[in-house]
């Protein structure tokens, strides 16, 4: 099973924007070609009060991008020390585990509070090789989880994540340089389409367990994700996959 790790700093809670939040998160699973416009107004119609600007701030906390192609998107961040790498799996077959890992971030509600959920899957075999959940987002957080995926499962050949702030820190971008073997591949920014298997990933472990079972606090949260990661490895079967279960994929394969 995929190693996990629990990272935790001391927030002061925001009641109306967690409120905010957990409605964003829960129409942009729905909706994810919503942006901050449509958003707002998707909100007001609930009866909220809202600005764009206030919106436009959470979906930065959350790491949200309203799916829709942009110009542009393979240049580096200037001055900032960011680099954005081209997108490489356009007309690539995956044949084979570990041929191809996506790494992405979500936002993960809970009764008073939030936090954040990364996570790697193997795109042959869905199978998820590493996880970890905090409440900031940072990109030792990223390189940490990557780091102990490596370690476990071996090296991808490309790692494909999205153009967020954590994946083209040098912090993170420099680790994956040094693995040489890994080439690092990066969505056009605002196309979440690009990770598409990560995507319903995200919505399968929210919609099954998630709103389901609302945590109380990060412990819980935890417990719950970590059991839902073994089922969904071990136990949940794919249609995609002729009914078989990822780790089943992933082992028989690798």
């Amino acid at each position: 099973m995929p190693r996990s790790s629990f990272y935790y700093i001391p927030q002061k809670p925001h009641s109306y924007n967690q409120e905010l939040m957990k409605l964003i998160d829960k129409q942009y699973m729905e909706t994810p070609f919503f942006g901050v416009p449509r958003m707002v107004e998707h909100l007001r119609g609930l009866g909220y009060g809202v600005n764009p600007k206030r919106i436009r701030r959470l979906y930065r906390q959350m790491d949200l991008h309203a799916i829709g192609p942009r110009p542009n998107t393979s240049r580096p961040h200037k001055g900032d020390g960011h680099t954005v790498y081209p997108y490489l799996l356009r007309g690539l077959k995956v044949a084979y585990p570990n041929q191809v890992w996506a790494m992405d971030i979500t936002y993960v509600p809970m009764a008073g509070g939030h936090m954040y959920l990364v996570a790697i899957i193997d795109l042959y075999s869905r199978y998820i090789v590493g996880w970890s959940l905090s409440n900031t987002m940072t990109a030792s957080w990223c390189k940490e989880c990557l780091e102990s995926a490596i370690a476990q499962h071996g090296k991808p050949s490309i790692l494909n994540t999205d153009q967020g702030s954590q994946f083209t820190c040098p912090t993170f971008t420099e680790f994956v340089e040094e693995q040489r073997s890994i080439r690092l591949s990066m969505d056009g920014k605002g196309r979440a389409i690009d990770n598409i298997f990560i995507e319903r990933f995200w919505r399968n472990i929210k919609y099954e367990k998630i709103y389901l079972e609302p945590s109380d606090d990060g412990i819980e949260l935890y417990g719950k994700i970590k059991r839902y990661m073994a089922f969904y490895n071990t136990q949940r079967r794919h249609q995609s996959l002729g009914y078989k279960k990822p780790e089943e994929v992933f082992r028989e394969a690798a």
